[in-house]
């Protein structure tokens, strides 16, 4: 029996949007996430670093081979695993367990500067990131409440950036490896949903208010060309 016209489409339209979970990978992404650095962990308390650092690695590209096979998203596996990749070579140069965490304290502390920066020069990150991404332009720095609702998101994250460096670099000097792997797993994905819930309300409400205004500037020029078109079809009056 032949479907009607426009059904795929219809399919298409009422697809539901993913949910804050599923664009970070769904719960198997939160997991597989900490499985390098657990592994790492583990392996080099028991067999020293150099199998530490090739455990880790070799865990985070049987998680991408998983996640390729199973067709599931590859954008996370492929992020951990170059995160894993830099995090391991600086470990294997510096000789230390720790070396493993230093890129992402590093990384937190230039996250969160860069942040902080763009609400200073009135461009927060999140707004231009996202506009950037889908197309619509500038509007939203013209409106304030939009704005104002885009320097709250940007600056939740980068209190989140801000916090991962604080905490981790003082594990880090006090040379607590165990615990500094137990506080980038716990201030990972965890903080980061957090601060996104602000970001997602950020986007909505600005969204909102764009279209809206963009509304009214539309209705507000065809109500002039109309008014202007009525003025100059009136015919003069004959003598």
């Amino acid at each position: 029996m032949t479907e009607p016209a426009g059904t795929d489409e219809h399919k298409t339209e009422d697809k539901p949007e993913p949910t804050l979970l599923e664009q970070m990978g769904g719960v198997s992404g939160l997991l597989y996430s900490s499985v390098p650095i657990a592994v790492f962990v583990l392996v080099n308390a028991f067999f020293g670093l150099q199998a530490g650092i090739w455990s880790a690695v070799g865990s985070a590209v049987a998680i991408t081979v998983l996640r390729l096979v199973r067709r599931e998203p590859l954008q996370p596996a492929i992020s951990g695993l170059f995160g894993v990749a830099i995090a391991a070579f600086i470990a294997y140069r510096t000789g230390s367990a720790k070396g493993f965490f230093l890129f992402g304290i590093w990384a937190s502390l230039v996250y969160g500067a860069a942040f902080l920066l763009s609400i200073v020069v009135r461009w927060p990150l999140v707004g231009v990131i996202w506009n950037v991404v889908n197309g619509t332009g500038t509007d939203w720095r013209r409106d304030k409440p939009s704005r104002f609702g885009y320097d709250l998101a940007t600056l939740a994250l980068a209190v989140v950036f801000g916090a991962r460096f604080v905490v981790q670099r003082w594990l880090y000097d006090s040379d607590h490896t165990g615990w500094l792997a137990f506080a980038k797993i716990a201030m990972g994905y965890p903080l980061y949903a957090l601060a996104l819930l602000v970001v997602v309300w950020a986007v909505r409400r600005s969204d909102k208010r764009v279209k809206a205004l963009q509304e009214a500037r539309e209705t507000e020029k065809a109500d002039t060309e109309a008014a202007l078109r009525l003025k100059y079809s009136q015919r003069p009056n004959e003598a």
